[in-house]
């Protein structure tokens, strides 16, 4: 099933573009355009590019759902069904290819932070920690994409799904401090899942990783793993 799903993607030009490009041109736009117009204590580079790791998983997330919801309507899980395949395999399949294609979004970013300056002073185990954090936070979120697909009605309402994900790290801490926010929108940006996972991945780039908020950044990972699961399982036992 890893072998097929590496297929699709490899043959399909828009994922990887969603998955690969569009973060670096928001990337590019961000630091070039809009940077300078920004205050937050450091080269915006070193402060921009923990936001745009969260940003380069979201945006892969569309085809997982996508894909889901393909192989439920046109009968591809039933075939499946019929043949020596585990049924489980059809599901953590989709999440291990989320997460390898998330992996790869997120070298691209720091390939391309690099050349423009990104300046990290993370040591080799805060660096294992950023990869923790990235493969936490991809195999959560495919999790719940893989629910979102399976229980929606089409490729089109699956991939739509995923956008609440895709929006979510443009009301965080992603490209400005949430403090510079206004009232109501600095609330949600403080409270709200991707946050304290970007404000880690932040800590871990810089040398100076914060307990409370990764506690919270695992917290929020493991309850959407649980919740996209449960949500997954539960849906593929009704419709499969």
């Amino acid at each position: 099933m890893l072998r097929r799903n590496l297929k699709h993607n490899v043959r399909n030009p828009i994922t990887m573009f969603n998955a690969v490009l569009v973060p670096i041109v928001i990337m590019l736009m961000f630091v070039k355009v809009f940077g300078g117009a920004f205050s937050v204590g450091d080269t915006y580079i070193n402060y921009v590019t923990p936001g745009l790791l969260v940003m380069a998983i979201s945006y892969g997330l569309s085809a997982t759902a996508t894909a889901v919801n393909s192989d439920m309507t046109k009968g591809i899980i039933n075939r499946f069904k019929v043949m020596d395949v585990s049924r489980g395999a059809m599901l953590t399949g989709h999440v291990v290819i989320t997460t390898v294609r998330a992996l790869a979004g997120c070298a691209a970013i720091i390939a391309v932070a690099f050349a423009m300056g990104f300046d990290p002073a993370a040591s080799a185990t805060d660096w294992l920690g950023v990869i923790g954090v990235i493969v936490l936070l991809s195999f959560a979120t495919g999790w719940l994409t893989v629910a979102m697909g399976l229980a929606s009605k089409s490729a089109e309402s699956a991939g739509m799904g995923a956008v609440p994900l895709i929006m979510l790290p443009f009301l965080s801490s992603a490209f400005v401090p949430a403090e510079s926010m206004g009232a109501g929108v600095r609330q949600f940006a403080e409270y709200q899942p991707f946050t304290p996972i970007i404000e880690t991945l932040r800590g871990l780039l810089a040398g100076n990783p914060s307990g409370g908020d990764a506690v919270a950044a695992v917290a929020w990972c493991v309850g959407i793993a649980v919740v996209g699961y449960v949500w997954a399982v539960s849906t593929f036992k009704k419709r499969a």
